[in-house]
């Protein structure tokens, strides 16, 4: 008699089958890795059983890498090599360093690189590098914890995070040598942990301030599926930034707002971090920095942080709007990341919203929880269990057209994964090739959006202008990630790029471009329909300069030339510098004066294809 292994539901039937997968949540301020095991969702401590891994690593002279407790030590005697925050550099430019500069206490190496690079004793390292040490140390723990091989992980990201930032994070991952089943949003990763405790239905609003960052997000979910109807933030915004604003103020009271002495201004740091801990709890906490003494209370903490927790509620609004649905739809509101433990951030947030928070989970876990649950599916532990998680796009992605104008394929908000294909022609008679201009932004012209990147289709059979027919896919996978490929139909010839920028925009250099569209929307709308009238002019002078040169000599008098040619020099004033109203009247005009040139090139063409037959031939 055979004997059957009997196991849990969705379990694999034998164990050694059960695949060890994970979730990250790959932090500003703290990073976690979470597990399913034996059908429950749990965080995994290190040896000292601590869940929480602080996201710091030092770098000492004799080349060692310390990660986490062991490198917070480090950050009082040795802040040069030691390095914090670095998720806020991740898919960041050397050109945005400046900016960041103030907030982050790194000091960058002068490179051509695109990527920056921080100075250490040992040399240079990037975000990428430091990233991918904290994914090591996670990975080591869960190995540890659960004995057996990494199959794979989902690793969790700010919703905002663009094309570059998401690959910079798949790229530490690679370094650190987890295969990456996929980038999961941080409010996603919230709303799956909850709808699955809780089986929420409805729409629900996922709060999400973290040590580094502020995510806003509004999903809508129903029987299992997730969808993320928009989403908004900060990604330069988080419990640094409150920390960084008790700081100055530490710095001003003890008289050391000039000092530049980096042991000093770390110290201050740490200190403001423990007040903001501690006012959590406490309605005042006593305060000692660089020999200055004082009490603090909760209420003057709330004063100096108003303005920060503001900004949230702002994209929060923004957010609503973008999703169309009122604050009355919203029928739960989720905090996480450890930041939203303020009292004052609660009470805001409940104040907005007009109803009770949800704290119920663990803030500072949540995202790992949901991420592991995700991880536990997509390694194929759960086959019956298969959730249908639908993110969407920040901002749309489109192309460049004749006069600097663009056509966007992808609308923002558009639900990924995706894949979305549009057909194109040919500008010029005889074009054998066609350069391909992928754009990301809600403006309306080239230059008013950011580049993504070029490639040329060659290989295009020599025809008539607008005769070709060239279909261009994009494809947005479910990371974000974009690939664009152009094929000529007739022939296959095909080519394609994948999107890989070497720096991202930060989320207010996204809001700002979806506030300029809005704010600018008047004008872009008149700049379109000005550069649409100046291509249609451009046709319409190089169709009659064609038609002039083929048999203009047998068909026009010398005087009929004239009047055409007039016609044309009036309607090519009008193209230079005048508005589109003033341009389609030009060409009316041109058009009038050619309707006797066109009906006799028809006539003459009519003549031509009947000489040599008879009329019964081309009646049958």
């Amino acid at each position: 008699m055979a004997l059957l292994q009997i196991s849990e539901p969705g379990m694999s039937t034998a164990p050694h089958q059960h695949r060890l997968a994970v979730g990250i949540d790959l932090g500003t301020t703290n990073s976690l890795v979470a597990t399913v095991r034996s059908g429950d969702v749990e965080t995994l401590p290190d040896n000292s059983g601590q869940h929480l891994l602080p996201s710091i690593v030092h770098y000492s002279k004799e080349g060692d890498v310390l990660v986490g407790v062991e490198a917070q030590q480090f950050q009082k005697t040795d802040p040069n090599n030691t390095l914090s925050s670095v998720k806020r550099l991740m898919g960041r430019g050397t050109e945005d360093v400046s900016r960041l500069s103030g907030q982050l206490p790194f000091e960058f190496s002068d490179t051509e690189s695109a990527v920056p690079k921080v100075k250490i004793d040992a040399g240079e390292v990037t975000a990428i590098e430091a990233s991918a040490e904290i994914l090591k140390a996670l990975k080591s723990r869960a190995i540890a914890s659960l004995g057996d091989e990494l199959t794979g992980a989902v690793i969790t990201v700010p919703a905002y995070f663009d094309e570059a930032q998401r690959q910079a994070t798949r790229d530490a991952a690679k370094l650190a040598d987890i295969k990456v089943f996929r980038l999961l949003n941080e409010p996603t990763a919230a709303a799956v942990a909850y709808g699955l405790d809780q089986n929420v239905e409805g729409v629900i609003a996922v709060y999400d301030l973290g040590g580094g960052t502020f995510d806003i997000s509004v999903l809508r979910l129903s029987k299992g599926v997730f969808e993320v109807l928009s989403t908004g933030g900060d990604s330069a915004l988080g419990g640094d930034d409150f920390d960084h604003v008790i700081a100055e103020w530490l710095l001003e009271q003890s008289g050391n707002t000039k000092s530049t002495d980096a042991v000093l201004l770390k110290t201050a740091l740490i200190e403001s971090r423990r007040i903001k801990e501690a006012l959590t709890d406490q309605e005042s906490v006593e305060v000692e920095f660089a020999g200055w003494f004082s009490q603090f209370s909760r209420d003057e903490f709330e004063s100096l942080v108003g303005g920060l927790i503001k900004k949230t509620l702002l994209a929060t609004r923004r957010a609503l709007r973008d999703a169309e649905v009122e604050k009355s739809d919203i029928t739960d509101v989720v905090m996480v990341g450890g930041s939203t433990r303020m009292p004052i951030v609660r009470q805001k947030v409940g104040e907005f919203f007009e109803t009770e928070p949800m704290v119920d989970l663990d803030p500072d876990r949540v995202v790992a929880i949901g991420a592991a649950i995700q991880a536990d599916i997509l390694a194929g532990n759960k086959p019956d269990g298969d959730m249908l998680l639908l993110d969407v796009i920040p901002l749309s992605l489109g192309l460049e057209m004749m006069g600097g104008l663009v056509e966007k394929v992808i609308t923002r908000n558009t639900t990924i994964p995706i894949t979305r294909a549009q057909e194109f022609t040919t500008y010029k008679d005889g074009q054998t090739a066609m350069s391909i201009h992928v754009l990301q932004g809600e403006r309306e012209t080239v230059e008013a959006n950011r580049s993504l990147g070029k490639f040329t289709l060659r290989g295009i059979p020599p025809m008539t202008a607008g005769v070709a027919r060239i279909k261009v896919t994009f494809q947005v996978d479910a990371d974000g990630l974009l690939n664009v490929s152009a094929e000529e139909e007739s022939t296959g010839t095909k080519s394609t790029i994948e999107i890989k920028p070497s720096y991202g925009l930060t989320d207010s250099e996204i809001e700002g471009m979806i506030r300029d569209s809005m704010d600018n929307a008047r004008e872009d709308m008149l700049a379109r329909s000005l550069r649409e009238q100046q291509v249609e002019a451009d046709h319409v002078m190089e169709a009659l300069d064609s038609a002039i040169k083929k048999d203009g000599e047998a068909l026009l008098t010398t005087d009929e030339r004239q009047i055409l040619l007039e016609a044309r020099a009036d309607l090519y004033s009008s193209r230079v510098g005048a508005d589109a109203d003033t341009i389609k009247a030009s060409m009316k005009r041109m058009e009038k004066a050619a309707e006797f040139y066109v009906e006799r090139r028809m006539n003459s063409s009519i003549k031509d294809a009947m000489t040599g037959h008879s009329v019964d031939e081309f009646s049958k």
